[in-house]
């Protein structure tokens, strides 16, 4: 028998797109039923046929549609906090990065450990983004740049959402930078290993999404065009990390092929903007990779707000440009460092972050979505954005189960 859950007297934020001011419902109640919402709406209108049902009264709280971070690299072997230590010396992220320092030093800590070791490292910071009301998140391989290796981060991901009540969507990022065993042979890493491997990774099960790194100190446009052809074959959905340091017309590119997001984002202009617009692509902004880096040129708030281009923010959590595993702190930065308001925040891990993973079932509060939800003790959905450091979190609720 699937058990009926009533939630009442809270404050209720929906997030449905059609409303304005987060879609408050200011004395609201929640039905709960078989891991979905059954309904949504004034304590008032609750419907009869629950209203002799035992309930959990909320006292006021808050509650929203439970956290999506839809950018995460938390899976990875070893630390960079050296060359943290450098940038604060004045080496800025390319230099590190072609110093053979950056993502390749990751590359060699990640093939040396296992996927115990992986895991076992993994899940205290995937723990750190749950204890904020976490539900749903991406991980990325990209710290292989080897088959097995690149399959063995697939595997730990997908283990993750075995160990741990929350949803895991994969993504392959084989083409994230060009391995030393491949220098100045980028053609040749594509063709030889990104393309096999993602040829492997989806006959045994293991990506959901595909990504590249278009960038000057990475891949070029055609070179990702060729990975996102062989993802199109499959009928794998695409994502890019675009214009985050230059703009080589990544996002363009991108919605070319319908993809899912451009990501970071921070060098788009507005032909960029116009195509995402066009394709539907979301932009997901990611303020923890800014605020490390150190850099100056923020991404085109503006523009993506007239475009109506959506705006998700993620953590890009990784051991090298984003140490960062705060949703509540990421929605902090961006509407600091970026001027989004708190509106614009709670939608970018919610409703927006959903449409980045093509999650379609959950991010807003509405009948018929998953019960994937967080209850807060705050009196205002502001609050989770204007805090520093500070976890409201009263509850959390995972497909219904609290």
């Amino acid at each position: 028998m699937t058990e009926t859950v009533i939630l009442r007297g809270a404050k209720i934020a929906t997030l449905a797109s059609h409303q304005p001011s987060y879609g408050m419902i200011e004395d609201g109640a929640l039905v709960l039923s078989g891991g979905q919402i059954q309904w949504v709406g004034s304590q008032k209108d609750l419907p009869p046929d629950y209203c002799n049902h035992d309930g959990m009264d909320l006292d006021g709280r808050l509650i929203t549609p439970g956290l999506i971070d839809c950018h995460t690299h938390v899976v990875f072997g070893g630390d960079r906090a050296q060359e943290f230590e450098m940038r604060l010396h004045g080496a800025s992220y390319e230099e590190i990065a072609r110093a053979g320092g950056g993502i390749n030093s990751t590359v060699c800590a990640t093939r040396e450990a296992d996927l115990a070791l992986l895991l076992h490292s993994a899940l205290p910071r995937v723990d750190a983004m749950i204890s904020e009301g976490l539900t749903s998140l991406e991980i990325k391989s990209g710290y292989g740049l080897e088959c097995k290796a690149e399959l063995t981060m697939l595997r730990v991901a997908r283990e993750i959402a075995r160990c741990r009540p929350v949803t895991v969507k994969t993504t392959y990022l084989g083409a994230h930078a060009t391995p030393p065993d491949y220098k100045e042979r980028e053609d040749a890493y594509i063709d030889e290993v990104v393309i096999p491997t993602l040829h492997a990774a989806h006959k045994e099960g293991l990506v959901d999404a595909v990504d590249g790194f278009c960038e000057g100190i990475a891949f070029q446009p055609e070179q990702i065009a060729r990975v996102f052809d062989a993802a199109t074959a499959l009928d794998l959905p695409v994502k890019l990390h675009a214009e985050q340091l230059s703009n080589l017309g990544g996002a363009k590119l991108a919605a070319s092929y319908g993809a899912l997001s451009a990501d970071h984002i921070e060098y788009l202009d507005e032909d960029g903007v116009a195509a995402m617009a066009k394709a539907g692509t979301t932009g997901v902004i990611l303020p923890g990779a800014f605020y490390t880096l150190r850099e100056t040129q923020q991404p085109p708030i503006d523009l993506l707000r007239s475009y109506k281009v959506p705006m998700a923010l993620a953590s890009d959590c990784n051991p090298g440009s984003s140490p960062l595993t705060s949703l509540l702190l990421t929605m902090n930065m961006g509407c600091t460092l970026f001027r989004m308001t708190p509106q614009e925040a709670l939608a970018g891990v919610t409703r927006n972050a959903a449409k980045a993973l093509g999650l379609t079932d959950r991010g807003v509060l509405a009948a018929g979505m998953r019960a994937d939800l967080a209850i807060w003790n705050v009196e205002h959905p502001a609050e989770l954005s204007y805090r520093i450091g500070f976890n409201p979190l009263h509850k959390r609720i995972f497909g219904g189960q609290v």
